[in-house]
């Protein structure tokens, strides 16, 4: 028989957690679309030893005729009486409500739609529970709570729960509560009202002329940007000669009362909504499928940047499991993590402009006010300190010896036919201890800006994301989409380092022209990425507009191509986003087999967000994304004391005709850029001398050296 049911929407909690006023006032808003209806556990509760026999009775008698689209017929307990008092019926509304302890207990759970848990310290429940029901309640807490404590010993409903909801009792649950049951797949129907009125955000903005010269962006991220979850995408070479990528930087963070956060970790996506934490099984492209894509917003007019407000963040390595990669590893940081602020500023270096977007808000125009003040007011330069301490101790993960002969199997794997090129990698990890009293100890802001300052580039970010910290100087596009639909991926295959001298600076930038391997290496990318792209893309459209032409940086001569097409009426923007990912730059070629090539290679070491992608997705349907490459990621050492522990991802593309002694010094020189920004090096050694990999000593006063492709 076919289900004719409400959607039954359960909220649980222990008692105190102010469970009922939470479902009465979701009830009241839910009502101005549709009918509701709400039913309370504890009319059905057997007394004060009845918690169990209550939840039997309201799975048996209320849930499975509401399931089925039956107004429920129940028996209430008379609580004066302690006996079974009068008949009552719940009517199955378009929407059923049943709160109380148990309601989204296990054997409840099949006939649910959704299970919010709402969660409140020990003794703010207690006094609650007792100032709502007063001394009726307060001889029976401890006999009732060692009830609650026994069946959630065996029945974890918070692990299981749709919603998490943290009720700080300041009148937010409510309205945080709808808009994360809004985010549920099985909701979306039931909740479209709701969901299309806030898929059109009320977006102001102001436009500001500033003196012409450079702009300080660190400055203004540095001291406007203060928020535990903040996004800096930094064209931190803009004005330097040689690209035309790095026009716009855009710096937000988790400010403003609407501003929302998002993690995936191995398949469960879960979103932070003011006070609650939605959770989600499934895939993250079809999260991301749902809550970008369409366009929710006209850009103001003159803003030539992508980005109006929207989604910004990292995707990390271990999310290509969504498009067919090795599901084995599991990565110690969030496979995506993303931030939809509520305010954000948009810096147009070419133009000397700053753009101040906001989402109408109460707060949203003192904000406006605040930061027009600061740029208008001018801001101090910002310069990178030496670093704090001694400088961090590398170990790498891969000695020399095992290394090469990774690589040695690698074109083994492509004489069998298995690839064509393999992107293999290692990594240097480092902890740093707690600093010592009257020293600062590590800072990933710090070793950022010297960053920036060492190897600038148009993709530069940094991402402070809770205990994690993503300091990066990428050089490379990974995928950007415009408003109007026209992909465009920018690989970068093959590097050669700038010399002082000019005859060889130009010899070196025609040994990257003409040179087989490197030319090789990019051209097998080209036809990884035209691949990707044709999948929704208009085959008509794709065209290669560059290909292996030499970029000059202030660093290095890269060899840059760049893929265009433009996406089919109906495609869906994140699924072009889903097929391309992970970068084919960082996998080779063809994708997924070698992903798996790669995968035992690698010994299963997760990647985590190095590989990956980072960059935004605005509300206009317009994305652009870096891949994550010249990139340190921080992370607080468990426990909180201090201490850090440092990931620094590294490799090449290997080919049939990689020397592996020359693949593993790139390894090493590629660490240089990041490495110089604490203040160390990686000692390669001499071919055949090196097994430690170890990284030691500061640099000595050198200048900046190259930042490699790739």
């Amino acid at each position: 028989m076919a289900r004719r049911s409400p959607a039954i929407i359960a909220v649980d909690g222990r008692s105190g957690a102010g469970k009922s006023t939470l479902a009465l006032e979701l009830a009241t808003a839910l009502r101005v679309h549709r009918t509701v209806s709400v039913f309370h556990l504890e009319d059905v509760y057997t007394g004060w030893d009845g918690l169990a026999e209550g939840r039997d009775r309201y799975v048996a008698h209320v849930l499975e005729s509401l399931y089925w689209g039956e107004d429920a017929r129940w028996t209430s307990w008379d609580w004066v009486h302690d006996a079974d008092g009068e008949r009552r019926s719940t009517v199955a509304a378009d929407v059923v409500i049943v709160e109380g302890v148990g309601a989204g207990c296990r054997a409840a759970r099949p006939y649910l739609d959704a299970v919010a848990w709402v969660e409140v310290d020990e003794a703010a429940r207690r006094r609650r529970a007792l100032a709502r029901d007063g001394e009726t309640f307060a001889p029976h807490w401890d006999r009732w709570a060692a009830q609650e404590r026994g069946w959630l010993d065996t029945d974890p409903v918070p692990d299981t729960a749709d919603v998490l909801v943290y009720n700080r009792a300041d009148g937010s649950a409510p309205a945080d509560t709808l808009r994360a049951l809004a985010q549920l797949p099985g909701l979306q129907e039931t909740l479209r009202p709701e969901i299309q009125a806030a898929a059109t955000p009320a977006l102001i903005s102001r436009r500001l002329r500033l003196p012409r010269g450079p702009i300080d962006a660190a400055g203004l991220f540095e001291r406007h940007f203060p928020g535990d979850h903040a996004v800096f995408l930094d064209s931190s070479s803009a004005g330097l000669p040689g690209t035309t990528r790095n026009r716009f930087s855009i710096l937000a963070d988790d400010g403003g009362g609407t501003a929302t956060r998002v993690e995936h970790r191995a398949g469960t996506t879960e979103v932070a909504i003011g006070c609650t934490r939605p959770r989600l099984a499934g895939r993250f492209f079809s999260w991301l499928d749902r809550n970008w894509g369409p366009a929710r917003v006209e850009a103001p007019a003159g803003l030539e940047c992508g980005f109006a407000l929207g989604w910004l963040g990292w995707l990390g390595y271990e999310l290509g499991r969504e498009s067919g990669g090795v599901d084995r590893t599991s990565s110690p940081t969030p496979d995506a993590a993303l931030l939809q602020p509520a305010r954000a500023v948009v810096l147009d270096h070419e133009r000397s402009e700053a753009w101040l977007l906001a989402l109408a808000a109460p707060e949203a125009v003192p904000w406006l006010e605040a930061t027009e003040a600061l740029l208008r007011g001018g801001l101090p330069v910002t310069t990178a300190a030496a670093p704090a301490g001694p400088p961090p101790a590398f170990t790498a993960a891969d000695t020399r010896t095992a290394y090469l002969r990774k690589i040695r199997e690698a074109q083994q794997q492509i004489a069998d036919g298995n690839s064509y090129e393999v992107c293999l990698t290692t990594s240097l990890q480092a902890d740093v201890p707690p600093p010592e009293d009257g020293t600062t100890g590590f800072d990933p802001w710090s070793t950022y800006l010297a960053l920036r300052a060492s190897s600038p580039a148009p993709f530069a970010h940094f991402i402070r994301w809770g205990p994690v910290a993503v300091a990066s100087s990428s050089p490379e596009r990974f995928l950007s989409v415009d408003a109007a639909g026209l992909l465009r991926a920018e690989p970068i295959k093959g590097t050669r380092p700038r010399s002082a001298d000019p005859v060889e600076d130009a010899a070196l930038a025609r040994d990257l022209a003409t040179a087989p391997k490197d030319r090789a290496e990019n051209i097998m990318i080209v036809d990884l990425l035209r691949n990707d792209l044709s999948r929704f893309a208009d085959p008509a459209t794709l065209r290669v507009p560059r290909l292996c032409e030499v970029e000059t940086y202030a660093t290095v001569h890269q060899l840059v191509s760049t893929i265009e097409a433009r996406l089919l009426p109906d495609a869906s923007r994140s699924e072009a986003v889903a097929v391309a990912f992970p970068p084919g730059s960082m996998t080779g070629a063809p994708k997924i087999s070698t992903m798996a090539i790669l995968d035992g290679l690698e010994e299963g070491r997760a990647r985590g967000v190095y590989s990956g992608a980072a960059g935004y997705y605005s509300h206009t349907g317009a994305a652009d994304l870096a891949v994550v490459i010249r990139t340190l990621v921080a992370r607080r050492a468990p426990g909180n004391d201090g201490g850090w522990q440092l990931s620094l991802g590294l490799g090449g593309a290997i080919t049939a005709d990689s020397d592996p002694a020359g693949e593993w010094d790139e390894v090493a020189t590629k660490s240089r850029g990041v490495l110089r920004a604490l203040g160390t090096r990686f000692e390669a050694g001499p071919a055949g001398a090196q097994a430690s990999g170890r990284a030691s000593g500061p640099y000595p006063s050198q200048g900046p050296g190259p930042t490699l492709g790739g």
